[in-house]
């Protein structure tokens, strides 16, 4: 059974920083292209960003500089450092796992909530 749990959301003010973590099970994680998306209320999921398996990373623009993806095999878990938030960084964050066309999601998500 494949799961995904995403953790380290919260309450911050503009300009603060947070560290998401996403803990995979019960794939060989190593193989998978992790990544993190984010929903704002109303607002339809977007990519954030999403590093291979060979550690290639891709961001989206309205968090390049500021956002950084990591990963650790040995603890089959995926990170995403937070800088300089923003409130337009309010979202429920979600982590994804795939590996030619297999894909998971994580079901629960974290909330970051970006205000003064």
């Amino acid at each position: 059974q494949v799961q995904l749990v995403e953790s380290g959301g919260g309450l911050v003010q503009p300009g603060g920083s947070l560290r998401l973590s996403c803990a995979a099970s019960g794939i060989i994680f190593r193989l998978y292209t992790m990544g993190w998306y984010r929903q704002a209320p109303g607002k339809q999921r977007e990519l954030v960003a999403t590093i291979t398996s060979g550690r290639n990373t891709n961001y989206a623009d309205s968090v390049k500089g500021r956002f950084t993806i990591s990963r650790d095999n040995a603890k089959n878990t995926v990170y995403l450092q937070m800088n300089s938030l923003k409130p337009e960084d309010t979202a429920v964050y979600y982590c994804n796992a795939e590996l030619r066309g297999e894909y998971y999601s994580g079901s629960q998500g974290t909330q970051v909530t970006v205000s003064s």
